[in-house]
């Protein structure tokens, strides 16, 4: 039986504790997981790709079944380089599925081979984002149990530094 391995794309901007759950979760049903940082030019994030990938990278250590990577471009064509099939996203609520609705459908019209497999967060990360976790960073919230530690430190480090140049 051939490995079944999946596609985790993402801005990770920054890596949260849900992100993990689903990473984890996926690990039940796949043997291995790339998760593939998205190189977008669209937005604009706190961190650069290598901040990211390295976060990834530590946040993941323990996890002999997955790979960090990046990329730029369709994600359609980094899984078809990856010689993958499967993408797996984590949704949150109604207006996640939406979204991602649009997304797995427009990827399946430029690769029917590309399915999308769509995996609930636990509802104790249902409400967290990136985008909420660095706007408490921001204003000295604690994200202690909303990121792991080389996040927490990142984002300190991050907004200090913005902070003791203005």
């Amino acid at each position: 039986m051939s490995e079944r391995i999946a596609v985790y794309p993402g801005s990770f901007d920054p890596v949260t504790y849900g992100h993990l759950d689903i990473l984890k979760r996926g690990l039940t049903v796949f043997d291995h997981v790339i998760i593939a940082v998205l190189n977008n030019s669209s937005k604009h994030p706190l961190f650069t790709v290598e901040e990211r990938v390295d976060m990834l990278k530590k946040a993941t250590a323990h996890l002999d079944s997955v790979t960090v990577d990046s990329f730029e471009g369709l994600l359609v064509d980094y899984v078809q380089k990856k010689k993958v099939s499967i993408v797996l996203r984590g949704l949150r609520a109604i207006s996640d599925f939406e979204y991602e609705l649009q997304i797995a459908s427009i990827n399946k019209h430029l690769n029917p081979k590309i399915e999308t497999c769509f995996m609930m967060t636990s509802n104790r990360y249902s409400f967290l984002s990136s985008s909420m976790v660095k706007e408490a960073a921001m204003y000295h919230g604690s994200v202690h149990e909303l990121v792991p530690d080389p996040v927490e430190r990142a984002l300190k480090a991050k907004f200090d530094r913005g902070r003791s140049s203005i």
